[in-house]
Parts: C-alpha cells; sequence; structure tokens
C-alpha cells in the first residue's frame, strides 16, 4: 500500500523500515532486539522514541505526539501501529477485536494436529515469567491459532493468528503445549539465538476513512538459526 507521506528513507533510524505514513498513522517493520516504548531502564532505544524523532525531523516544531497501537517484545520483530494522536488511539480500541494479526514461527518438535488453537488464562508470576492458571479469575484469557506450514526435521514453521493479545502469549502457548520457540531461552528453547517470532501481517480499517488496510512484512530466514 503507498504512503500518503513521503518516507524519508534517509532519516529512518536503524532498527525499524517505515512501511506507511499519512496524518493518522504510521506503520512499521520493527527488528528484534528494539523494544516497543520506553521502560524504566531504557528510554533511547526504542521504537516509540525513535520513531517519533524521525516524524520531527525536518519540523522541529511539530506537535505530533506518536501513541503505540499494540507492542511487540522486544525479541519479536515485525509490524506494528503507531497513531498519531489520542483519538486515533482510541479509534483502534474500539475495533481491535476486528484486526487480523499473523504471526510466522519456527518451534521444536512436530505437531499432531497441523491446524488446531490453544486457549489459556494467562498471568505474570514472580518470577517475570507468563503462565497459564486454572483460575480464570486469576488471568486473562489468550486464544492463540496456529496452522503448520512447513515441517523439517526436529521443528515446524508455523503461521499464526494472534486471536487475543496478551503479553508473551504465542510464547507460553507453543512451550506450555510441547513446542517451545527457537531461540526462546525464557521459554524452554535449547538453542540460543534470535527470537524466531515474527509479526508477519496486520489488518485493519483506517480509523478515519474506514478503508481495509494490509500491510505484510518480509518472512526472516529463520531456518540459519539451527543450522
Amino acid at each position: 500500500m503507498q504512503s500518503k507521506i513521503k518516507i524519508r528513507k534517509k532519516y529512518v533510524p536503524k532498527g525499524l523500515t517505515v512501511l506507511y505514513d499519512d496524518r493518522d498513522i504510521i506503520v512499521i517493520d520493527k527488528s528484534p532486539g528494539l523494544l516497543s516504548m520506553e521502560t524504566a531502564s531504557e528510554k533511547e532505544r526504542t521504537a516509540h522514541n525513535l520513531l517519533s524523532k524521525y516524524v520531527k525531523k525536518g519540523n522541529p516544531k511539530s506537535k505530533i505526539n506518536l501513541f503505540v497501537v499494540h507492542r511487540l517484545d522486544q525479541k519479536t520483530s515485525g509490524v506494528m501501529i503507531f497513531a498519531k494522536s489520542l483519538e486515533v488511539k482510541e479509534n483502534f480500541e474500539k475495533q481491535w477485536k476486528n484486526v487480523e494479526k499473523k504471526y510466522i514461527a519456527l518451534v521444536a518438535g512436530h505437531f499432531k494436529e497441523k491446524n488446531a488453537v490453544f486457549e489459556s488464562y494467562l498471568a505474570d508470576g514472580d518470577d517475570y515469567k507468563v503462565r497459564s492458571v486454572s483460575n480464570p479469575k486469576k488471568g486473562k484469557f489468550a486464544k492463540t491459532k496456529y496452522k503448520v506450514i512447513k515441517e523439517f526435521k526436529k521443528c515446524s514453521l508455523l503461521e499464526i493468528d494472534l486471536i487475543t493479545g496478551k503479553k508473551n502469549q504465542i510464547r507460553v502457548h507453543m512451550s506450555e503445549n510441547g513446542h517451545p520457540i527457537i531461540g526462546d531461552v525464557k521459554y524452554g528453547s535449547k538453542i540460543k539465538g534470535r527470537l524466531a517470532l515474527h509479526a508477519l501481517s496486520i489488518k485493519f480499517k483506517h480509523p478515519f476513512s474506514n478503508e481495509e488496510m494490509l500491510f505484510t512484512t518480509e518472512q526472516p530466514d529463520f531456518l540459519q538459526l539451527i543450522k
């Protein structure tokens, strides 16, 4: 989809690619290792901060404030949306349950069911890990749909529909069902390296024009992680 505002490639910060820009939204492809937004320990090297500087490049008096529409884990790469006003962000929130979010992941092992759904209630533990809990009142409902695209000797490439979007959801569901994501040492992977999880595409209606929009990113070469 062609950007309404010209993308100034020479000013785009390292660690992200601007896919689309208009008066209301910016869509990017985030690199792995880059935080989505500021934390107590890191305020500079984040997608939000770098993109805010890009927006104001050449126009220091710009009053645009960016809002993160949805987050990606630091180690997860892929497509993200930023809103250029609080009103735009709130419009996204109203339609978010209808937004289609597809991921790809390389996980350990093979699945008996090649197309299925994982559901559970997720809660943060004291050790900063997210887990499924049996008591619905103590967790947040999470639903992940997957489809096996291709199988290799010791792993499988999946296409994943993120039905809900809870913290570490895909990582936890894969791990708890015996198929940790390659590179996800925190949730059981025996292979170190980058996390083999990528937000491949997102489909939504523009918050003001109501135009249906689809953005798809390039698929990383995850296979090099297991060689």
